[in-house]
């Protein structure tokens, strides 16, 4: 009975490991086919829960069609990371809107590390489980 508990954490642990796979994917192909330029902050949208106030920024620049666009970023911090009117480099897909992320390493990678710890903790505990049992 208790094999099928540490079956299901190793599962679990391969499909966070697939997605975290995924995403490092997604990432490698945006940077190596996407449209590298800098955007500025143009504003701070305040996030209030619990803890306080966090700042998530938003990014304005001008794609080549020059159309401009608008980004505002997943990650919220406190103090601010970005102040307004500061140059950030991007990289963007042309073809999709929703598909820009900042150029540094928490832009580019955060999915995908987030991922691979909570893979790697349940892969070691289910996995080690197994292999010990076998």
């Amino acid at each position: 009975m208790i094999q099928y508990l540490y079956w299901g954490l190793f599962a679990a642990g391969m499909v966070l490991l697939y997605f975290a796979m995924r995403s490092y994917n997604n990432t490698r192909d945006l940077l190596s086919t996407g449209i590298k330029t800098a955007a500025t902050v143009v504003d701070m949208i305040t996030v209030h829960d619990s803890d306080g106030s966090t700042y998530k920024p938003v990014f304005e620049f001008t794609d080549r069609q020059q159309k401009l666009r608008r980004y505002r970023s997943e990650v919220s911090s406190r103090p601010p990371a970005y102040k307004i009117g500061e140059k950030v480099k991007i990289v963007y897909d042309e073809h999709d809107d929703d598909e820009v992320k900042t150029l540094s390493f928490w832009g580019l990678y955060r999915w995908c590390i987030i991922l691979l710890c909570s893979a790697s903790s349940l892969l070691i505990i289910g996995g080690g489980y197994l292999l010990y049992t076998l």
